[in-house]
């Protein structure tokens, strides 16, 4: 079973566990209706469309509303430290929860005092608090974007905002970054870093190097990055070795985008759509167009 833990932005919404649906714009889960637009709620979307093509995998939320002060995470965090090992996942994505170290400490010993250990896939605040906990290369996945990968890479950050400015944001420095985020033992076994080249990563080795297709109208939408680690997750619990899963969902992305001709104004939803279609095809050839183990 794949867990998928993480926030909705609103304070109101309760601590809620059980599995997902997908209705129009709208992810149901225990009857609440939360939009899809992007965040936690954009990455489940994306494994509810991908699961459209490669069947039921079994899927659950942890969920909880939190506007950014951190009692929702709180909350959650303390709930799983409990009862993860009851919920027993195979995969376990954990994605916008407030950074948190000693509470991060505590979720990574129940999931690694588990029977069977999961496979651990870490986004976005989680992601954050993994790297500040010291604790990154007992991970099996991150999925950053440049400018995570800069606080991954930075050794003396104890907090992304204080990540050193030399190194934020710079696309054509992504393989001396993912260099630097291993040499001080900061990365996950495996990456998946998220940009106008999407970069899979093995053991600090580049494997992959995705650019096409292009969307260019998806750089500037918000969502597009949630969506591309809820593929990684929904490949992996489909029994797809993590490097494959990643070069995979990379491409169906960006497939998806091109799909479906995003516009300043389109939402997440658009790309999400398109998903099946694109994780179809894929799947028919993964290698058209896509540049793997090769420089650009």
């Amino acid at each position: 079973m794949l867990l998928i833990v993480g926030t909705v932005p609103d304070e109101t919404f309760p601590l809620t566990i059980g599995p997902p649906a997908l209705e129009g714009a709208d992810m149901i889960i225990n009857g609440i209706r939360v939009p899809v637009n992007r965040g936690t709620p954009a990455l489940v979307g994306a494994v509810l469309a991908a699961c459209q093509v490669l069947g039921q995998i079994p899927v659950t939320t942890a969920l909880v509303g939190d506007i950014g002060t951190g009692k929702g995470s709180r909350k959650l965090y303390e709930h799983l430290s409990r009862e993860l090992s009851g919920i027993a996942p195979t995969t376990l994505a954990f994605h916008y929860l407030q950074p948190d170290v000693d509470w991060h400490n505590k979720i990574l010993f129940a999931a690694e005092e588990m029977k069977k250990r999961p496979v651990l896939i870490a986004d976005a605040g989680f992601m954050y608090a993994a790297k500040m906990s010291g604790q990154a290369p007992n991970y099996d996945l991150f999925t950053p974007d440049v400018g995570e990968l800069s606080f991954l890479a930075d050794e003396t950050a104890p907090h992304p905002f204080y990540t050193r400015g030399f190194i934020l944001h710079q696309d054509n420095q992504v393989p001396d970054l993912i260099a630097r985020a291993y040499e001080y033992k900061n990365g996950a076994r495996h990456l998946l870093v998220k940009g106008s080249v999407d970069y899979v990563v093995a053991d600090g080795e580049i494997t992959g190097r995705i650019s096409n297709p292009a969307a260019e109208a998806m750089e500037a939408m918000g969502g597009t990055g949630d969506t591309l680690t809820g593929l990684a997750c929904a490949l992996i619990e489909s029994g797809k070795s993590i490097p494959e899963a990643c070069r995979i969902a990379a491409r169906v992305n960006r497939m998806a985008g091109v799909y479906a001709n995003p516009t300043p104004a389109s939402q997440v939803m658009d790309i999400i759509l398109q998903i099946p279609k694109a994780l179809a095809r894929v799947l028919e050839d993964p290698n058209t167009d896509v540049r793997l183990d090769t420089k650009e």
